[in-house]
Parts: structure tokens; sequence; C-alpha cells
């Protein structure tokens, strides 16, 4: 490890010094507490999805010194670990980037008022937020937010507006039966109630300067950033050919189901098609995995670009199926992942 870069951080009694590499950056872990924690304590951007060990977005390597990995989903190769499920057995160093957002774009903490709560769905709630008079938020279509609870713990949501679109700022949010802040969504909260963000998170963003053409690829809740794609594209008068599956098990899933009929009506670029894995019997659409779909309309996506949000099984199987099967580019895969757990509700 790099004395220099340790040398003014005291750790309490019993606490590990981390370092952070390439950064340089140090903070230190308590007994018992995860790396992830102890760094997002310390005001680093660390990268972060469920923070239960389903995701895998937390990845990082083990540079030197020991961690003990606590129980998670997601497997892992010989030298790795994932943040938020480890912790430290005396000074470590980590190889990880810190992943704050977009350069240009400062993170900011705002106290925004509830100013609508919508139902599309029995289990989906769209949250419409309006921060203070005079203060807003910058952000690029496809990035998301951390809501602060009240007992330190973070939950992340994207943004489902295109920036300067409006003044107020629009989250999907699925009920998770027993989570931390949908319970609070689906049970307590009111219009003109307050709520902490800070943002924006991610490089999960629409690249404006391409020209390829796109496909943009929801499942769920997934919708929220895609949406915001979508209004960014039109509001910037784009013109790249571009399809949209939204998947979903029931019909009531795709709960903005009419909203992306009409954008395809409207938006001679756009193409919808919608895609259900447990269909109704009186559904005359698209049935299966989503990304499949994909594959059989799109067996070449080597000259594409892909825009990905919804449940992690969903994202990795398009990421590795487009790229062996259909040749798409691995940098030309943008994807962003949601973990459906409880525990990170």
């Amino acid at each position: 490890m790099n004395p220099a870069s340790t040398a003014m951080i005291a750790p309490a009694e019993g606490a590990s010094t981390v370092e952070l590499t390439p950064s340089g950056k140090t903070f230190t872990a308590a007994p018992g507490q995860s790396l992830l924690d102890a760094g997002l304590a310390a005001g680093l951007a660390l990268p972060y999805q469920c923070r239960t060990g389903e995701c895998g977005t937390c990845r990082a390597t083990v540079l030197d010194g020991e961690v003990e990995h606590l129980p998670a989903s997601w497997p892992l190769e010989e030298g790795l670990c994932l943040l938020c499920r480890c912790e430290a057995r005396g000074p470590v160093r980590i190889g990880c980037e810190e992943v704050a957002g977009v350069p240009g774009l400062p993170l900011r903490k705002l106290a925004v008022r509830v100013a609508s709560i919508e139902r599309p769905a029995a289990d989906v709630a769209v949250l419409r937020l309006q921060p203070p008079a005079g203060q807003t938020l910058d952000y690029l279509a496809g990035q998301y937010v951390d809501v602060l609870l009240r007992d330190g713990r973070r939950r992340s949501y994207s943004l489902a507006t295109a920036p300067g679109k409006a003044e107020q700022l629009e989250l999907h949010i699925r009920h998770l039966p027993g989570g931390a802040f949908t319970e609070q969504v689906f049970g307590s909260l009111k219009v003109r109630d307050m709520l902490r963000i800070e943002g924006p998170f991610g490089r999960f963003h629409l690249r404006e300067d391409s020209a390829a053409p796109m496909i943009l690829l929801a499942s769920g809740t997934g919708f929220a950033p895609i949406k915001a794609i979508v209004e960014q594209a039109r509001r910037s008068g784009l013109k790249r050919p571009a399809t949209l599956y939204w998947g979903g098990r029931r019909r009531a899933d795709l709960y903005f189901h009419a909203m992306a009929l009409q954008w395809a009506r409207e938006l001679p670029w756009l193409r919808y098609v919608p895609v259900l894995s447990m269909a109704d019997a009186d559904w005359s659409g698209r049935t299966g995995f989503v990304h499949e779909a994909v594959i059989a309309d799109f067996p070449d996506l080597s000259a594409h670009e892909v825009y990905a949000c919804g449940a992690p099984a969903m994202v990795d199987a398009a990421r590795r199926d487009f790229v062996a099967r259909c040749g798409l580019a691995e940098g030309n895969f943008f994807a962003d992942a949601f973990v459906s757990a409880a525990a990170s509700g």
C-alpha cells in the first residue's frame, strides 16, 4: 500500500484502512461494516445497485490484503469481491473505479416535495418530485438518483423524464413487500411530503453524438430511463432509427403501454414491440423472453447501439447473446440493472 495515501487517516480501534485504486483515495471500514457502506459513508461514489449481492454491479478486485466474503447470489472469480458483501480483515487495497456520473455534471443533494403519486399498475407508483424554487438537477437521459432514507440507507431510481423537459423529476417505483422505501411509497407517502435525493449517478445515458440505429430494451420499471431517452431524442430532433422492446410477465407489467403505442404513431423513427413471457389468453402480441425477440428481429446487430435496463438476468443475457450471436460490439451495449429484492426496495 502507499503510505502517503493512508498517513492522513487514523483508523478507529479495530477499523481497517482501505485504499481505492486507481484514485489512491482511502477510507476506513469498521468491524462488521461492508466496504461499500464504509466507502459511501466516506463520500466516495462507488458503483452499486442492489446492495444485496445479487446484481454484481459493485464487483471489485482485491489487490492486497484480505477480505471476508459474505453470502451472495452473484458468482465471483478468484481475486474478485462484491463491495456490498465483503468486510476488511486488516488493511486492503481494492481495484475499483468511482462512477460518480458524467464529467461536468455536479452531484447535488436536494430536498424535494412530492407533487403527485400515480398508480398506473397495482404494484407500480410514479412519483413526480418538485425541487425547491430556483434549484434544478442537471443530468443526462438515462441517469439515476439516490433517495436518501432517514436511517442513512439509499435507494436508487432512474429518472424517467428528459432533462430540462419539466421542473419536476419523475421516478417509477415497483412495490417490493418489506422494502425499506417502497413500503413507505405504497403505504404512508402523501402529496406534499418531503424527500431527500442525491444525483445524478451513472454512465448509462443517450449518446447523442452517434448516428447508429438503436435498440431500446427494457423490462418492468427499467422502462423509466428508456422513457427519458425517447423523450430526449424527440426533443433534440434526433432521427436515428430506434426499436423499443418492453418486456413483462403480464399485460399489467407494461404500465405505460398506451404511451409507448402513441410514441410509435407519432415518431416515424420509432418502432415499439411489447413482449410478454406469461401472456394472458387474449394477448395477440409477441411472447417469450424480450431479448430473444430482439435476436429474432435483428440477427445482425453489428451496426447498432443497445440501451438496456431492467432485471439483471435480462440485461446479462442480452449482453452475452447480442455479442456472441448477433455481432454487437461490446462497447455499444449500454446498460443499467435493477434488482427486485425486498432488501433493496
